[in-house]
């Protein structure tokens, strides 16, 4: 199980990626670089807590995780 600290840090790096993304995308059809980066800005901050909160939950679902078995050194 990921710790609270790496689900925040995973969020953190994805989410810088994504909104650099968006924010482009919203400057190259309106050609508006401040509301790009009000854009950026909001979607940062909303999917950055939505995308932890997702991570959280999931960490409590045991679906498709496999158990680690012990290692054995002889």
């Amino acid at each position: 199980m990921d710790t609270a600290r790496r689900s925040i840090a995973k969020a953190l790096s994805w989410r810088f990626l994504a909104s650099a993304i968006t924010a482009l995308i919203v400057y190259l059809v309106t050609g508006e670089l401040e509301y790009a980066a009000g854009i950026g800005l909001a979607d940062t901050i909303i999917k950055l807590v939505v995308y932890v909160g997702h991570e959280r939950l999931w960490n409590n679902i045991s679906y498709g995780r496999v158990e680690k078995q012990p290692e054995y050194f002889i």
